[in-house]
């Protein structure tokens, strides 16, 4: 299993040019993958324009979006964003689409909620035919366009992925849980006469150090608020030790995930620093090898 990173474009009151050195270190150091997650009405980046600027000063890292929340974006300009996007980092991009849960962000977008999973059918089907046929420019790195993984959690996510995508993602939680939701991918993969297997991704959150533990705290209650009782739950998975990660990353592992990025929920590089510090101590090298 390889281990990635999250960008904090998605904590509020994040400086620009804290992504942009967060990028650069990442590259250097023990991740093999650089995440965003979307949302309109929050203090947040664009997703694609962080990894834009991220691609800028990287070179080995992939760039995964985990997730765009695709029906809130138009297809083909999200088609053309996203095959720009994979040109420029000579083919690191991993496009991670779902539904999402968020009703405000919908009503501010001018999108209708009830029709977001048939609408998200409809992208992943149009955006491979705008890739494969090179309806517009300029190509990706693939013929058949970047790597497509779908989230979530019902029957119809699972069928989605069978049908359109090349993988799913997690959106967190325990091992187990994400155990769970793999078997039901692999089930619906194997129902539709897929060959080889899904990429199966996930991510968490982590907080390292006595100084970010209530930083981190806050941004789970506040991020999750939308949950209600639900996010209490959720804010407990928070990792705010080495021992806590090391922990996560082997239940993954043995969960069968391929990938895992791991987010951080407060702007500050001595995280990065730190999280690196334990993937160093756990034998983790770029690409996902451990001794």
């Amino acid at each position: 299993m390889q281990v990635g990173v999250g960008l904090p474009s998605g904590v509020p009151r994040t400086h620009g040019q804290l992504i942009i050195e967060w990028a650069r270190q990442a590259d250097a150091g023990p991740f093999s993958s650089l995440g965003v997650v979307d949302r309109i009405i929050y203090d947040c980046y664009e997703p694609l324009t962080a990894l834009a600027a991220a691609a800028a000063v990287t070179r080995r890292v992939h760039l995964a979006t985990t997730i765009v929340i695709g029906p809130l974006h138009n297809t083909v300009s999200l088609a053309k964003v996203a095959a720009s996007l994979d040109a420029l980092s000579n083919g690191r991009l991993i496009l991670g689409l779902a539904v999402g849960a968020r009703r405000e962000d919908y009503q501010a977008a001018g999108v209708a909620y009830h029709t977001r999973g048939q609408r998200l059918n409809e992208q992943l089907a149009t955006l491979r035919e705008l890739w494969e046929e090179q309806r517009l420019g300029p190509g990706a790195a693939r013929a058949s366009g970047p790597p497509l993984l779908v989230g979530g959690l019902s029957d119809q996510a699972y069928a989605r992925i069978a049908r359109y995508a090349d993988g799913y993602v997690h959106g967190g939680g325990p091992p187990r849980t994400f155990a769970r939701a793999a078997d039901k991918v692999h089930a619906a993969w194997h129902d539709a006469g897929r060959p080889d297997k899904p990429q199966l991704w996930a991510q968490g959150y982590f907080a390292l150090g006595d100084d970010a533990i209530e930083a981190g705290m806050h941004y789970m209650h506040d991020y999750y608020a939308f949950t209600g009782p639900f996010v209490e739950r959720i804010a407990s998975g928070l990792l705010t030790s080495p021992q806590a990660i090391a922990q996560f990353i082997r239940g993954y592992e043995e969960a069968g995930c391929d990938e895992l990025v791991l987010f951080p929920t407060v702007p500050d590089l001595t995280q990065l620093e730190r999280l690196a510090d334990v993937l160093d101590s756990l034998g983790r090298r770029p690409g996902g090898a451990h001794s």
